[in-house]
């Protein structure tokens, strides 16, 4: 719009120069037109119908209307290339056509001669029909365009949701083929202890006991891995909770109380605070404190040591659950190439919350807030 502005300012100034001078007339009309087109360009129903004002005053007042016929055509591209609705667009190059017919085709007397035909119909072609066909293919092209962007977006999120599906069938194979080599050493592991235990019949107590822990421990990761093998195989039959492998909330306390017994016999010394309301809480919480908990004394008695008194802390404040597991070893923490504190970060933000770990004055300290559920307002 700037360039066709400066190019109708040119037009007039090289009138000038060849000798014929814009009127006062043509001069306001051109300026009016360079406005209104400037102004107006986001307006195409406004602009249009003031070039054609401008151009109808044009035709009356002044001998050299090109200014004003530039600016009604460029209006009525714009108009095309922004409405979608062929009858208003018919209409727009009809309203055009009848003000530029007024000149071409109009004489005193209401003569109709065959100059004045010949120049109405060229005058048409050039002044309406070529912007009209003009603003019909930018907006075909542009309607192309944006076609071409959603099929892309559309193939772009379908492939997206291929690859999850794809991703998500490796895992599941992946999984079961870690079952299948896990559960085989693990099984030969238990039957090896139980084996030991059977034979050696004069083992000191405190042997028989650490034999019954490893076998216990043995057998129960093996009834868990089928049990999460079967939830891979066949989520659809697994019911309620339990593909997401949660935990009845009456059975969380004796859940932690396992995790701090195995822990203990571990030889970590280890105070448990547990709420009264923990038994309360939902499963899929329940299973994340029980989870965390599991992980963080397990980085207890791998890093900090033997000798190490760890802390667990479980409280329940205004339906939010303040989990906190301090340790006062020096043995080392954990390290950056294993899962543990990955696995402990994923869980507590899908919750909601925020997991905090990290070495203290005095050992090492891991906590998190998870944040009361939303329960959905009753209708009133």
């Amino acid at each position: 719009m700037v360039l066709i502005v400066l190019s109708g300012v040119g037009y007039l100034v090289f009138l000038t120069q060849g000798g014929r001078t814009p009127t006062t007339a043509q001069w306001i009309l051109a300026v009016a037109a360079f406005a209104g087109g400037l102004t107006l360009h986001r307006l195409p129903v406004a602009n249009l119908v003031v070039q054609a004002a401008l151009l109808a005053t044009a035709i009356a007042l002044v001998d050299d209307i090109v200014i004003n016929q530039v600016g009604a055509s460029w209006s009525l591209l714009e108009f095309t290339m922004r409405t979608r609705r062929a009858r208003t667009i018919g209409s727009a190059a009809g309203l055009l056509a009848v003000v530029e017919l007024t000149d071409s085709i109009g004489g005193p007397g209401n003569r109709f001669p065959a100059d004045r035909f010949t120049a109405g119909v060229v005058g048409l072609a050039l002044e309406v029909g070529m912007p009209l066909l003009l603003g019909l293919v930018i907006r075909a092209n542009w309607e192309l365009a944006r076609q071409a962007q959603e099929q892309a977006a559309a193939e772009q999120r379908q492939h997206e949701s291929e690859s999850r599906a794809a991703r998500a069938d490796e895992r599941g194979a992946i999984a079961r083929e870690l079952h299948d080599v896990v559960a085989h050493h693990v099984a030969s592991m238990v039957l090896r202890v139980g084996v030991a235990r059977h034979v050696l019949t004069d083992l000191d107590s405190r042997v028989g006991e650490v034999f019954d822990d490893v076998h216990g421990t043995g057998t129960a990761a093996l009834a868990e891995l089928r049990r999460l093998v079967a939830v891979l195989r066949n989520p659809d039959g697994v019911r309620g909770d339990a593909a997401l492998t949660a935990i009845e909330p009456s059975a969380l306390p004796a859940a932690l109380g396992a995790a701090v017994d195995r822990a203990r016999q571990a030889g970590v010394t280890v105070e448990a605070d547990l709420d009264p309301a923990i038994d309360s809480l939902d499963a899929v919480r329940g299973m994340a404190v029980l989870r965390l908990t599991q992980e963080a004394l397990t980085n207890v008695a791998k890093h900090a040591g033997a000798s190490a008194l760890a802390r667990l802390v479980v409280a329940v404040r205004d339906g939010a659950v303040y989990w906190e597991v301090t340790d006062n070893g020096r043995g080392g923490v954990p390290t950056a190439g294993g899962h543990g504190i990955i696995g402990m970060r994923e869980r507590v933000e899908v919750l909601g919350g925020q997991l905090e770990a990290g070495p203290t004055g005095t050992g090492w300290r891991a906590r998190t807030v998870l944040p009361a559920v939303a329960v959905a307002p009753e209708p009133v």
